[in-house]
């Protein structure tokens, strides 16, 4: 388990972290989200002990990061894939990595077989893709087998086979009891991946809940159907909009978008209305809008007038491209 109580971060006057108290709990997957700038690689360093807080801490399983007599055996981390000398093949980099722990040297060709990396192993870590930086990556995370991981961005540079197996890797971590913590802008693969999820922005915690609760507090009540038969339709479409705070969308094709009411809503007066539906479902928010919407706030810088590609003000001066 990851403990962070009332963490913050400044860089001179900057405020690159503020107050941050949150739980990463063992056995689920949480995801860490928030802005370009928002302080996510800073909150994680400050777990990891490579920055200093400047009020609050962070522990793991109830100790700061220094206080591990083994760290890769406590905590596996990975935050920058290209931290590796160029020189040095794969494999002599998890060695140096296993002896400095005390791990057995055969667990290296373990890990290497498992992020998919064993045929180029002997190869310069120079000479890897950043997909292969971040297995290998991955791999120096799994070293120790650990309780806790940390990865930051580790889908960035994968293949899609890539990105589905670190979707497994980590939720098979977590369902062995593991506390996993991982920050990705690859919205649509955090939806499917994480059980939980933290969200921050300018340093500030915005949002620490499942995320079924996540996407259920960002839904409102909306519902598509088709409806073939044109009077059919124009009935049903009638007898919705004799209720307040509901409003309907029609299509050519016979497809009715509808706001204020559920599809089960729909399925009951339809039947009552004697009216056949070919198809009926919830519109679901997804992760991607429910972020957008909720970090809008917190995004300093625009461009072309969209919000995704951002920079917020906050950043600590050098985290150059850390996010």
């Amino acid at each position: 388990m990851i403990t962070v109580r009332g963490l913050t971060k400044r860089y001179g006057d900057t405020l690159a972290v503020d107050e941050l108290t949150f739980d990463v709990r063992a056995g689920r997957v949480t995801g860490f989200l928030g802005p370009n700038g928002a302080g996510k690689s800073t909150t994680m360093r400050m777990i990891l002990g490579l920055d200093h807080p400047s009020r609050g801490r962070a522990l793991i399983a109830g100790r700061p990061y220094a206080d591990l007599r083994r760290p890769l055996c406590s905590v596996g981390a990975m935050l920058d894939a290209r931290a590796v000398h160029p020189a040095r093949s794969g494999r002599t980099h998890l060695v140096a990595q296993a002896r400095a722990n005390g791990i057995p040297v055969r667990r290296v060709d373990e890990v290497l077989e498992k992020v998919g990396l064993t045929k180029a192993a002997r190869r310069p870590a120079g000479t890897y893709s950043l997909g292969m930086s971040g297995r290998l990556g991955v791999a120096g995370a799994l070293l120790g087998d650990p309780p806790v991981l940390v990865l930051d961005e580790p889908v960035n540079g994968l293949d899609p086979d890539g990105v589905r197996w670190i979707r497994r890797l980590v939720r098979d971590q977590a369902a062995e009891g593991r506390t996993v913590f991982l920050s990705s802008h690859l919205m649509s693969e955090m939806q499917l991946t994480a059980d939980h999820l933290v969200v921050i922005g300018r340093g500030r915690l915005l949002s620490d809940t499942s995320m079924t609760e996540f996407l259920a507090a960002a839904s409102s009540a909306s519902a598509r159907a088709v409806v073939p038969d044109p009077e059919e339709r124009a009935t049903l479409v009638r007898r919705l909009m004799t209720a307040d705070g509901v409003s309907v969308e029609t299509s050519a094709s016979g497809e009715l978008t509808v706001e204020g009411r559920t599809a089960a809503e729909i399925g009951d007066l339809a039947h009552h209305c004697r009216v056949r539906l070919h198809q009926l479902s919830d519109v679901r928010v997804s992760l991607e809008q429910a972020y957008m919407d909720l970090t809008a706030r917190s995004v300093e810088y625009t461009t072309g007038g969209s919000s995704t590609d951002t920079t917020a003000a906050g950043a600590a001066p050098n985290e150059g491209g850390r996010q």
